[in-house]
């Protein structure tokens, strides 16, 4: 099959035509200066590729952009200047604070607060936070995501990070009883619990369920503020035999069943990944009308 043989092409969420492939094949080969950040953002303005808020949606684009080149439907040019991202974070020289162990009950704490990652100051912070001391170590979160650091007067307490929802989940989706043209439309007001850290030297009772709440109340402001959506839904992924669970569930987020270990982008059913629960919040108790689906 040639690479104009394919009728429409879906990524990100946005179905591509035949069409719209010329327009894209045609700003990539006249591009001037060859740049790939300003060909995605051509090829948003061209093809009305925005957000809720207006915007460009740049940074989707990108990532569509550098998987149809990876296929071959496309031809970018070379990168010119790399943004650190999958880089080893021992190259982008992280400063990882040593703090004292601390322990004590939530209650105690001063002033316990979430602090959004804006800064490359607080970027690299979060990065080296999680390359050190999460199990799952560092890696970019997927899509439109919201960062923040643990901290009270005591110091700093942990990190959370919140990420694009997974692309599909059975019990999810069945629970909330939508098909695939609904999920594809509405999933960016479900929001992924990607990273969540607690510092080894920090033993603070009830701390991660507070921190679970709190990040409910900031997410409900963030996200809209930040992409023109209002999330309606949480979720997040458990590894079986590792963790519990215990403070979603002391947070009273709902148990919906097992994911089949195939990853959370995993549509070829290709991957094969640790067996994790499924957990759910409901931000609002209408979010099923908010997902469009009919009661």
């Amino acid at each position: 099959m040639t690479k104009n043989a394919v009728l429409t092409i879906k990524e990100c969420g946005r179905e591509f035509s035949a069409r719209e492939m010329e327009v894209i094949r045609h700003i990539v080969e006249t591009a001037s200066p060859p740049l790939r950040a300003q060909i995605a953002r051509e090829v948003c303005e061209k093809l009305e590729w925005r957000n809720a808020k207006g915007e460009l949606k740049a940074m989707s684009c990108r990532v569509a952009l550098l998987r149809m080149h990876r296929r071959g439907e496309i031809t970018l040019p070379a990168p010119r200047n790399g943004n650190g991202n999958g880089k080893p974070l021992s190259r982008q020289k992280v400063i990882v604070p040593e703090q004292q162990a601390l322990e004590c009950s939530v209650n105690e704490l001063t002033n316990l607060e979430l602090v959004c990652v804006a800064s490359r100051k607080e970027s690299a912070l979060w990065n080296g936070l999680m390359d050190r001391h999460h199990y799952l170590g560092y890696s970019p979160l997927p899509g439109a995501q919201l960062r923040y650091l643990i901290r009270s007067e005591e110091g700093l307490l942990g990190a959370i990070g919140w990420g694009a929802a997974a692309w599909k989940v059975a019990p999810r989706d069945q629970w909330i009883g939508w098909g695939r043209a609904l999920r594809e439309a509405q999933l960016n007001k479900i929001l992924n619990n990607a990273r969540f850290l607690i510092l080894p030297w920090i033993r603070c009772r009830n701390l991660a369920s507070k921190v679970l709440a709190l990040s409910e109340r900031r997410v409900l402001v963030d996200y809209e503020a930040r992409y023109g959506v209002k999330p309606v839904l949480l979720e997040t992924f458990v590894e079986k035999g590792r963790f519990r669970g215990t403070c979603y569930r002391a947070a009273n987020w709902l148990h919906l069943g097992q994911t089949q270990g195939r990853g959370k982008c995993d549509r070829y059913n290709r991957a094969q990944l640790p067996i994790k629960d499924l957990y759910l919040k409901p931000l609002t108790q209408g979010f099923r009308t908010q997902l469009g689906v009919i009661a």
